[in-house]
């Protein structure tokens, strides 16, 4: 670990029982995409108290960025998440979630269960340590706290106005709590995480009695039709070496056994780790949808809304390298490869907006990993991200999330 990095982190100690104390408050107080009023209110006065310039409702929604300058130097952008789930949080801890919100205009429970409150809490502890230990480093130190990042939406609404306030960055770095064990961190060059796009299809075709078929256009069978074609995208077209998935995650249609209805709904999430393959899947997706309702008959039509729509995931060879180094010196054998995640992310977005390198990486938070590994038992014995029990155990979790971040920093800032 570099001089600037240890030097930095010496203040762990002194910080540390605020930020668990920060942690259990955010995990306990969660709030939903877009919705993240208090959560940036605290982040945004943590980075004024910590002597940050800070900015508030950066963008579409409840962005935050502080900017440090330090004298000459790179401009190093960190950037957290904020925002949780929908989902209802199982009796695990004292600071349990109780919360709830409203989503999609119904009453439901909110809950931490992707590892944000980590997210903002270790991003806090590394922006108050690099505050406090200027002498150590140069350059300029800008931190986002973005929210929206479960709709994928969070970066776009973001990203323009963070270049007019930063106008210039070398590098954007991230990170990502994950079930393995505490203290481990997870980099890889190249592609890391997939693409995303979220597909509703509204099939109109004719409706009528359940008796009478022969007088309607029946988007149920139609839709049935669709979803099982679709499923020859990634077998028959999609080369074997390539990783791909489309999901049918919602089917919707009628109200009543014997009425045939006019439409139904169908929602698909397609993922990949290619630019290339992912504009594939998304015309065969449309030719198929396009095909089958010219099968079924006049009046049967498609109408698309694309959503949630997020490229790969791709960090840069270099920049990985130089953390991953880094990384090997500060935590050791606990610096792993990190094989590529189905999941997707948006903070590639801001980076991109500037045409700069990026690394992203996972650091680990659940101590009954490694045992369950050997036992064979991870799928029940250790939760997954948006699981109701997903909550990661809360030290040494903090500690190596605000040292991950300081280290690979300090890979550009230190002196």
């Amino acid at each position: 670990m570099t001089d600037s990095a240890t030097s930095i982190l010496s203040g762990l100690d002194a910080i540390r029982p605020e930020l668990e104390a920060l942690y259990q408050h955010l995990h306990a107080n969660p709030e939903l995409s877009n919705q993240e009023v208090k959560s940036a209110a605290l982040m945004a006065e943590g980075l004024r108290v910590a002597g940050f310039e800070v900015h508030e409702n950066v963008g579409d929604s409840t962005g935050v960025v502080g900017v440090l300058r330090n004298g000459e130097g790179p401009v190093v952008l960190l950037r957290a998440d904020m925002d949780a789930l929908p989902v209802e949080e199982a009796e695990k801890v004292p600071y349990r979630s109780t919360a709830r919100g409203t989503w999609e205009g119904r009453d439901v429970p909110v809950m931490h269960a992707c590892g944000h409150d980590h997210h903002m809490t270790a991003m806090t502890g590394a922006a108050r340590l690099l505050a406090a230990g200027k002498d150590a480093w140069q350059g300029t130190a800008v931190i986002v706290f973005q929210p929206a990042e479960e709709i994928v939406t969070g970066a776009a609404g973001m990203k323009d106005q963070v270049k007019q306030l930063v106008p210039h960055i070398d590098v954007a770095l991230g990170q990502h709590v994950w079930p393995t064990a505490p203290g481990r961190v997870l980099t890889a060059a190249g592609p890391i995480m997939a693409s995303v796009d979220g597909l509703h299809v509204r099939i109109t075709g004719r409706g009528g009695h359940g008796s009478q078929p022969q007088n309607t256009v029946d988007p149920v069978v139609l839709a049935a039709h669709i979803v099982v074609r679709v499923q020859t995208i990634v077998s028959r077209e999609v080369a074997p070496n390539q990783l791909a998935v489309i999901t049918v995650g919602r089917l919707s249609a009628g109200m009543k056994g014997n009425i045939i209805p006019d439409s139904a709904e169908i929602e698909f999430n397609i993922r990949s780790y290619d630019e290339e393959v992912r504009a594939q899947m998304k015309q065969s997706l449309v030719r198929i949808i396009d095909a089958e309702c010219a099968a079924a008959g006049e009046p049967a039509t498609a109408t698309y809304t694309w959503q949630t729509q997020s490229p790969v995931t791709h960090n840069d060879p270099d920049a990985a390298a130089r953390v991953g180094a880094a990384f090997d010196a500060a935590f050791g054998d606990q610096h792993q490869a990190l094989e590529p995640v189905a999941g997707s992310e948006d903070f590639g977005q801001i980076p991109d907006a500037y045409g700069a390198p990026y690394v992203f990486w996972f650091w680990g938070g659940f101590k009954e990993h490694d045992e369950a590994a050997a036992r064979g038992t991870l799928i029940t014995d250790v939760p997954s991200n948006h699981a109701p029990n997903f909550i990661p155990d809360m030290q040494p979790t903090i500690d190596a999330g605000v040292k991950a971040l300081v280290v690979a920093a300090t890979q550009w800032l230190g002196r």
